[in-house]
């Protein structure tokens, strides 16, 4: 048991306890222990911790279940949730309506102006025969589809117009 690896002593110790053994060479020879595995600790232990505790039960407020009933069958009739207010039903369409279409009819109208002044900035620094071709692309793209909305709404505006005035037909007169 030598600790560089080196041959053993030739010396031998007799078994005898007449002669001291020397301490160095009884701690160097000695095996080495791992460290003992920590100890588990008994259940009394554990159950007298919090690890065992549960929480007291606290009830949330009830629903109600007759006007969840009612409202999930207009979802499943109308396919639309009902507000029970007619008031907020009418705001919340009214600014769809007007956020819908005014909004993308500006947005295209704001990304065109972008891609006009991006081909000012190239022309200006020289680039401009690079970037051109994509950029009327796609300026072209925001116009046709800026036609597209004009048309919708063009029609919707016929529609209305119509209703409120009626047209007097000789076919209509007739009958």
């Amino acid at each position: 048991c030598s600790p560089g690896g080196d041959a053993l002593p030739l010396q031998r110790f007799p078994p005898s306890s007449k002669q001291p053994v020397p301490a160095s060479y009884t701690a160097a020879c000695q095996p080495h222990k791992l460290p003992a595995r920590p100890l588990l600790r008994p259940a009394k232990v554990c159950q007298a911790g919090d690890a065992y505790t549960r929480e007291k039960f606290k009830p949330q407020p009830t629903r109600d279940l007759e006007k969840e009933k009612r409202r999930l069958q207009n979802i499943l009739a109308t396919g639309k949730d009902e507000v029970e207010d007619g008031v907020k039903q009418v705001l919340t369409k009214k600014k769809e309506e007007e956020i819908a279409e005014p909004d993308r009819f500006e947005e295209l109208m704001n990304e065109i102006q972008e891609r006009r002044e991006f081909l000012a900035e190239m022309e200006a620094l020289g680039q401009g025969r690079k970037y051109q071709g994509i950029v009327l692309t796609e300026i072209s793209q925001k116009l046709h589809e800026m036609e597209i909305i004009d048309k919708k709404r063009s029609e919707e505006m016929r529609r209305i117009m119509t209703k409120a005035v009626p047209v007097g037909n000789k076919s209509n007169l007739q009958d």
